[in-house]
This record gives structure tokens, sequence and C-alpha cells, in this order.
């Protein structure tokens, strides 16, 4: 029976109004979740979702970020058991198991581990990767790695098994959401960064976005989709929203 595990992989201390909602909350520290998904489907997949933070910001919570301005408002906390590859085996997996690896967008904390997966083909928009080739808001080094396979889309694609992509620009160019459909059962929409939070929506604030004409219009157009749908929809870092989900080895079914 296909299941969809959300993993647990780590949190980000970071200025909730300077990160999510300008404007409103600036000055205010929180944490917010930093989070994979894994599917295993009837066909025999196994599917992960963004892979999160490189397993090194547990030694050393600056070694993205460390020295630039950047390091003031976000600060990765990671613990052992927030390394992917822990998760991974809660679940009796290894990255060497994962068919499929699906990222959103190739920021570091969404792509940051692509480098566990070597026999994964990589899912990205061709504008993402455009966009993030020698970038230096989107660390090369964990994603743009010798022997990884990426399969560069071009717009809305049907994945299979339930699993269908489609572009959600504004936070970044390229950048992609995830509806996940499992058979005769739940549907959930996995938003990546197109909507950080619930306080997005209610505020109607989008100016944490890089582009926020584009991310209002993208998150407006996603929630009438999962509407129409009858799915639940899982934001990108939302602290509230993480405390009601259910975390692996738990799942849904």
């Amino acid at each position: 029976m296909a299941r969809l595990y959300v993993l647990p992989l780590g949190e980000c201390c970071c200025d909730r109004g300077r990160v999510l909602t300008p404007g409103l909350h600036d000055g205010e520290r929180v944490h917010i979740p930093i989070v994979g998904y894994l599917l295993r489907t009837d066909a025999g997949r196994t599917v992960v979702i963004d892979t999160g933070i490189h397993r090194s910001h547990v030694d050393d919570p600056d070694r993205t970020w460390g020295g630039t301005d950047l390091a003031a408002v976000l600060r990765p906390v990671m613990r052992t058991e927030d390394i992917i590859d822990y998760r991974l085996a809660q679940l009796g997996l290894r990255g060497a198991d994962v068919t499929d690896v699906i990222n959103t967008h190739l920021h570091f904390d969404h792509a940051g581990n692509n480098d566990a997966f070597p026999h994964a083909t990589f899912h990205v928009q061709r504008e993402q990767v455009a966009a993030a080739t020698d970038h230096p808001s989107y660390p090369n080094q964990y994603w743009r790695l010798p022997g990884l396979r990426y399969n560069l889309l071009d717009g809305e694609t049907d994945l299979g098994d339930g699993l269908l992509v489609w572009p959600t620009p504004g936070h970044v160019p390229g950048h992609q959401s995830v509806r996940v459909a499992l058979p005769g059962s739940a549907t959930f929409v996995i938003c990546g960064d197109a909507i950080y939070s619930a306080d997005n929506l209610r505020y109607d604030n989008w100016a944490g976005q890089q582009d926020p004409v584009a991310a209002r219009a993208s998150a407006l157009a996603l929630m009438e989709r999962a509407t129409a749908w009858g799915a639940t929809v899982f934001h990108g870092h939302d602290a509230e929203q993480w405390r009601t989900v259910r975390k692996a080895p738990d799942f849904y079914e």
C-alpha cells in the first residue's frame, strides 16, 4: 500500500518577520521546521521530495552562511537524528534505495542532501537549474555534483504514481510544487516555499518572496487546485502546522 512519510530534518532559528512575513513580527526569533517527504508507491518506487540541510550542519551550523549577512537572519539547528540518512534508517531504508528525488527548488534547505541518493533521478524545473547554476544563493556544492542525474522539466509534469509537479514561481524562478495522490485515499499538496506558512495567506503577505506579485498568484492558484482536489496542504516552514503533522515513522495512507 502506498504511504507518505513526513521527515523531520531539523530547524532553522530565524527572524520570523524578515524571513516569512516582512513588516509583521520583525525581530521575533522562531524555530521553523525543515521538512522532507518520502513516498513509497504501490509500483515499488521510493520517492523523496526535498532533501533538507546538509548533515555537516550538525557539527557546524555556520557551514553555509557563516560570515555573511544571512547568518544573522537564519541559523540551522540540527541534531544527529535530523540527518536524512537517520530518518531513512528508521524506515528500514538507505539512500541507495531511493529511485526518485523531487526538489521543489535548489536552496540549501531543500537540496542540501542530494548527494545522499546516488541512484536516484532528480526532477527539477529547467528554469530553476538555470537560475541556480553558479549562483551563491543556491550553494552549488550541495546539488551540482558529478554523477547525479537531473531530469529537467519544462512546466507541469505527471511523474506517475499519483505524482504531479507544476511551476509555482515567485519564491524563485522555476520553483515547483507537488501533488501526491495516494490510490483510493488522500491527496496532499506539498508547497515547497510557494507558501511558507498560513500567515502568508492570512495577512496576504508575500514580501518575503523574491517576486511577491508572482508568488501571490502562484499561492492563490495552488490553493484553488488544492481545494478542487480536496487536498491537505503542507506549507513550507509553518511551525504551527508542524505541531499537527504526523511525523515519520508514522505515515499517511
